[in-house]
């Protein structure tokens, strides 16, 4: 295996050299093997003594070349010039067997340029927090950032209140943002600007490069790969809770994981993010966010584009995500999204939902009720759900004539929805549960969970205890973006 290191290499306006501080009584705690057979890193790593040698040995493997990353970004629609890696620190880039080439990212690594007076740490429970999700989101086929390891210790360190401090080192094609394109453009800097999209061109849009007008490739693509992204995390039921645009990726995969939440009840105007108050960050509003981030992106591109070349690409982006939204969904319902049924299958899909938010049915729970759907009768335990049955009723006649109209065998048809509505999803009183043993040093329900979240459509019996819908204490807990 070989590193790399051509962002600090290349582009060196955007990066600062700064090593990794060891935390007191450090223990590896968490080792992702799957990953890193997929990644092709050196076994050894997954000995603590080697891969802290690597970390933080003179010359180590993994800090020799090891950089805070410089950007900018719209922070709740404000721009601020003053972004960067924080905490977090761009260790090298490595090469799989496939040619794909992935970046590794210490997270709580101390402080470094960019603190803006912070002590640099990540606490334990932000770390976990994120382990969980990315390797989640994973499961569930949503393009993600995924960690490699999660590094515990015994540090204090304060946010509202004392925590111990951690570490963990994510895995993600680049960790390139909206915000450091919107850095350069905004601060007037063309010439490094230009060094930022030859760099893209050169590692991560090689394709593109070779269009008849590689930036507009370049930025049809991204609006493709965002549009793709956020329809997933709208039929799953996730929300970011975060999407500045220092917090967006150009290859169209969630990361920067904060205070995100899957929806328990479905409310569409659901906020999971408490230093949101308005709102902007809700649920129902990640599409439209999503488009605005993407506005703010192209301006980068005007040295370019012509005005309705940019208006293309982002035109192209409504009809992306709800095409791959309609698919998701039909999928979900069992449905067949052949052009003759799209119509009357999407008023289904509404009514659907409106059901369910109308009365604040919890979402994962009852779309995997629904995969029982039977069209011969037989659903009350399904119907015993709705306070309104009349209401249930009249839709079920629906749903029933369609399945029976788009004649797809019953037995295959569940088998199908089965494997679209997951059984098991990221709740955040589990998070908290597992948060609250990890503290006091106990990981035993960590390994359980990620077991069973890398699972989440089998129905595996001694992961049921995940399944349940949460108690009435654990929805809608307030996570902040502290960390």
């Amino acid at each position: 295996m070989k590193l790399d290191h051509s962002f600090a290499e290349e582009l060196t306006a955007l990066a600062s050299e700064v090593k990794p501080i060891k935390l007191k009584n450090s223990r590896l705690e968490v080792f992702n093997h799957d990953l890193a057979t997929e990644l092709d890193l050196p076994s050894e790593w997954q000995n603590e003594t080697h891969l802290f040698s690597a970390l933080y040995a003179q010359d180590g493997a993994l800090n020799r070349c090891s950089v805070a990353q410089k950007y900018g970004g719209h922070q709740f629609g404000h721009w601020n010039p003053e972004l960067g890696d924080g905490r977090g620190l761009l260790l090298a880039e490595t090469i799989d067997l496939q040619r794909q080439r992935w970046d590794l990212h210490l997270k709580g690594a101390g402080p470094t340029p960019y603190s803006r007076f912070a002590d640099g740490r990540a606490v334990l429970r932000s770390t976990i927090r994120e382990y969980l999700a990315s390797e989640a989101l994973h499961s569930l086929g949503i393009p993600t950032s995924r960690a490699l390891c999660l590094i515990s210790s015994d540090d204090p360190i304060y946010r509202e209140k004392q925590e111990r401090a951690a570490k963990m080192i994510r895995v993600c094609q680049s960790h390139l943002r909206f915000g450091h394109f919107e850095y350069f453009y905004h601060s007037k800097q063309p010439e490094k600007l230009q060094s930022l999209f030859d760099y893209c061109f050169k590692y991560h849009f090689s394709d593109c490069a070779e269009a008849e007008s590689p930036y507009l490739a370049m930025l049809e693509k991204i609006v493709h790969d965002t549009a793709k992204l956020i329809a997933k995390w709208q039929a799953f039921g996730f929300n970011h809770g975060v999407m500045n645009t220092d917090n967006m990726s150009i290859h169209g995969i969630t990361f920067d994981y904060g205070p995100y939440a899957f929806l328990d009840d479905f409310e569409p105007t659901f906020i999971c993010n408490h230093s949101d108050p308005q709102g902007r960050y809700s649920f129902d509003s990640q599409p439209g966010i999503g488009l605005w981030n993407l506005n703010a992106l192209a301006q980068t591109f005007t040295p370019h584009l012509e005005i309705e070349q940019i208006k293309q690409a982002l035109n192209s982006y409504e009809p992306t995500l709800l095409k791959e939204y309609s698919t998701l969904m039909h999928n979900k319902l069992g449905l067949l999204p052949q052009p003759a049924f799209v119509e009357a299958n999407s008023k289904i899909i509404n009514t659907w939902l409106d059901l369910l938010a109308f009365e604040k049915k919890d979402y994962s729970v009852t779309f995997r009720q629904l995969c029982k759907f039977d069209i011969l009768g037989g659903n009350q335990k399904l119907r015993d759900q709705f306070i309104n049955r009349d209401r249930f009723d009249e839709w079920a006649e629906h749903y029933t004539l369609a399945l029976k109209e788009q004649g797809m065998n019953q037995t295959q048809r569940q088998t199908k929805m089965r494997q679209h509505n997951p059984h098991i999803v990221l709740r955040n009183y589990l998070a908290q549960q597992i948060i609250d043993r990890a503290e006091e040093g106990n990981f035993e329900m960590f390994h359980q969970f990620i077991d069973a979240l890398k699972k989440p459509y089998e129905e595996i019996e001694k992961y049921q205890k995940f399944s349940a819908p949460p108690p009435d204490w654990g929805k809608q807990l307030e996570i902040s973006c502290s960390s």
